[in-house]
């Protein structure tokens, strides 16, 4: 059960932290019934392995077939909304000296709530790109300017190489760039957030580990805790659709008190 002490004491660590890291996972997805990557395979998609259609061999072997699962999956996302935790995390960004969001997740959720630092470690699913990277890696493609449908990957309009989404395939490297920063980002903060994740997937789940290794407090939000447990250093039970607005509330109720209201 969530108790209001330990609410206070995260509060209270994220009131004093001069940088605060928010490391999210599929958990806050969840809640704007965004389904997570297996529970996507429903209907028609039932009888496959997503984790064969997300490699770039299974691309180079059938790319319209990955092409229409990646189309009916960036329309599930279209159809979600950013939900409490992620606008109480925007809160937060507003209460803080400064607030980075490192996600693993690809549907740009936190960026259309309003945080305005986040680090996409997994790419994002409403973006694309040229496979042949022909102009620069990445080299982003607007849908919008060229003729495309939902069955067929469409033609990079500069080299003609097929064009696919911006996000991290199994057997790929995730963008060096944002992996450099994301691991700078948990050796620098004073307090990381976790929120919504399995502490499973890495390298993102060597983030809390390595904001321990260097002296940051730990606050994990979940339902249940997960793997990352044994560096955690205070428990939120609940999810972050619930308990990020709390701790808002613990948030201003911790000023409030430093300033004698």
């Amino acid at each position: 059960m969530l108790s209001t002490p330990e609410l206070n004491t995260a509060a209270e660590a994220i009131s004093r932290a001069r940088l605060v890291a928010v490391s999210s996972g599929a958990g806050i997805s969840k809640e704007s019934g965004i389904p997570t990557f297996r529970e996507a395979q429903t209907g028609l998609w039932a009888r496959y392995d997503p984790e064969q259609l997300a490699t770039p061999s299974a691309f180079s072997r059938n790319p319209d077939l990955v092409w229409a699962w990646y189309m009916f999956r960036r329309d599930l996302v279209a159809q979600s909304q950013p939900n409490p935790g992620h606008h109480a995390l925007v809160e937060m960004e507003a209460r803080v000296s400064k607030l980075v969001v490192l996600t693993q997740n690809v549907d740009g959720l936190h960026r259309i709530a309003g945080s305005t630092d986040v680090v996409e470690l997994h790419g994002n699913l409403r973006r694309f790109k040229c496979s042949g990277d022909c102009r620069g890696s990445p080299t982003i493609i607007d849908l919008d300017t060229i003729e495309h449908d939902q069955e067929h990957a469409p033609a990079c309009p500069h080299c003609g190489a097929l064009i696919r989404p911006d996000v991290v395939w199994y057997g790929e490297m995730l963008p060096p760039g944002a992996l450099e920063r994301a691991f700078d980002i948990a050796k620098q903060c004073d307090v990381m957030l976790v929120v919504g994740t399995s502490g499973v997937v890495q390298p993102a789940a060597s983030l809390p580990v390595e904001a321990r290794h260097a002296g940051a407090t730990v606050i994990e939000v979940n339902p249940m805790p997960s793997q990352i447990a044994p560096v955690v250093d205070i428990f939120l039970q609940g999810p972050a659709g619930q308990v990020l607005p709390l701790l808002i509330d613990a948030l201003q109720a911790f000023r409030n008190r430093s300033l004698g209201a």
